[in-house]
């Protein structure tokens, strides 16, 4: 993917508290910087639309934590609605977000924004009326699919008619602005569910993207510069494409067909031809002429080993968010409003962590990442240990200090994974690099979110303290099996990427 890519993201059930890396030397395409960039006042009207655009991506692949269990009681569809409302988003965005910087290069980045715009909101819209769970996930796949056409456009235009002070003002505000937007999702999901506006439930949820996004289209009409440096010449690699979306959506069906239906041929079928597709994938890696992971990444194993741990941890982190929400309303009787607030210590807690890791991780390098996961084990330990001595009879404020620590380890993984694993990288590497993390972290948000939930439903027969029991304990062991492989990541990440402060 191209180096103006947006900078990774954290899952889409999580909140975003990492800060864009520094900014490349030139901009889109190799050209160089606008001799004369665009009056100060400008580049920050920019910039706020830009913040609107991922702030939509962030929130709506967030409110669906607190609001699916409410959405699945309306529409029907059970634990299969619960599990894909989340999944087929940031599926649909993980697959794509791989193409959108390169299609936005192809055709021009102002036409990709207005296009994603548009079309995230006409989505939107579609997801509020939704009459049936069908046609919701269709399209929340809608959405994710915008999404991933609008996300890599901004930081695009930024890059390229920005002033470089500019820029490292600019990278400086999106953690914790977006941050804010995270932890905004699911709160928000929960006032809108409680108030029930016009006797509407969940729907607003989705439909006040109508207003957001119709905000974002007349600005961008009017902001944004037009497109003069296409080039038409620019190969986006459909087949790999093809067979990165038929290989993840194969993995994904069936893990959650056989959790939720039972493990006859159709769920074991999906999942063989999943990995049969992601292997297609890999092959096409190393013989299309434009791939869309270049080969010489895959033979770096700093950067391989972080591309796998960030799967793993982002995962993990985002199935244990869900199956939280879960068990609030389902085993502890909380409204929806209570389980967002009821997971708030656990946003502060990575908003906190990884704020405090962007000062801290020139020093001490993926040193963070092993703190990180420590504690990690020691916040869901505690939550395991509570869990097990009181069942349901907890109550969200005993609850909240385990749920603050797991998010400080949260926060100090998602702040760290991805710059550490750029840190051997070289420069010509670094957007596809940075395209390919950012797409792993969608990805592993759709597979968390639906295999957790899916061990959370498994075992809810027997109870929902003991199906939260056993999603801890995968938990724990995911995050114990990822300690060791910490070792084989860089020691440092780049330093350019620290040198705007």
């Amino acid at each position: 993917m191209d180096a103006t890519t947006h900078p990774p993201q954290q899952p889409g059930a999580q909140p975003q508290a990492h800060a864009p890396t520094a900014p490349p030397p030139t901009p889109a395409g190799g050209d160089a910087a606008p001799a004369t960039p665009p009056s100060t006042r400008l580049m920050w009207a920019i910039l706020a639309l830009v913040l609107l655009a991922d702030a939509l991506d962030m929130i709506d692949s967030t409110v669906t934590t607190i609001a699916a269990p409410t959405v699945a009681a309306d529409l029907g569809g059970g634990q299969g609605l619960v599990k894909w409302l989340g999944s087929s988003y940031a599926l649909a965005m993980g697959v794509l977000l791989v193409v959108g910087g390169r299609l936005g290069d192809k055709f021009g980045q102002r036409r990709l924004f207005l296009t994603g715009m548009a079309g995230f909101t006409a989505a939107s819209a579609v997801c509020g009326l939704a009459p049936d769970p069908g046609l919701l996930i269709v399209a929340r796949v809608a959405q994710g699919a915008f999404g991933a056409l609008l996300i890599p456009q901004g930081m695009a235009i930024m890059t390229r008619t920005f002033s470089r002070d500019m820029l490292g003002k600019a990278f400086g505000m999106f953690g914790p602005l977006l941050g804010l937007a995270s932890v905004g999702g699911p709160i928000l999901a929960g006032l809108v569910i409680h108030a029930d506006i016009a006797g509407l439930s969940w729907r607003p949820v989705f439909l006040i993207n109508l207003l957001l996004g119709g905000v974002g289209l007349v600005l961008a009409l009017r902001l944004l510069p037009r497109d003069r440096d296409a080039r038409r010449d620019t190969v986006v690699d459909g087949i790999g494409s093809g067979l990165l979306g038929a290989a993840m959506f194969g993995l994904l069906y069936g893990l959650i067909e056989g959790s939720t239906n039972g493990w006859t041929a159709l769920p074991i079928g999906s999942l063989a031809a999943g990995a049969l597709f992601f292997a297609a994938f890999a092959r096409r890696q190393n013989t299309a002429a434009q791939p869309l992971l270049k080969p010489t990444l895959l033979r770096n194993r700093g950067f391989t080993s972080g591309m796998l741990l960030g799967l793993a941890v982002f995962a993990a982190t985002s199935g244990l968010v869900y199956v939280l929400s879960l068990f609030m309303q389902g085993a502890l009787h909380a409204s929806p409003r209570g389980a967002a607030l009821g997971l708030l210590p656990l946003t502060l807690g990575i908003i906190v962590s990884a704020g405090a890791c962007m000062a801290l991780i020139k020093r001490l390098g993926r040193t963070l990442i092993r703190v990180g996961l420590i504690l990690v084990l020691a916040g869901c330990g505690w939550l395991l240990t509570l869990v097990a001595h009181s069942g349901t009879g907890l109550s969200l404020w005993t609850l909240a200090p385990a749920v603050f620590l797991t998010g400080l380890g949260m926060g100090a993984c998602y702040g760290t994974i991805f710059d550490i694993a750029l840190g051997d990288i070289a420069a010509d590497e670094a957007g596809s690099a940075s395209g390919s993390l950012s797409a792993v972290q969608q990805l592993a948000a759709g597979i968390g979110s639906a295999a957790v939930t899916s061990v959370f439903f498994q075992n809810a027969g027997r109870g929902q303290a003991h199906a939260m029991t056993i999603s801890l304990v995968i938990v724990l062991a995911v995050a114990a099996l990822c300690l060791p492989a910490v070792g084989l990541l860089p020691r440092r990440a780049p330093e350019e990427q620290h040198g705007h402060g």
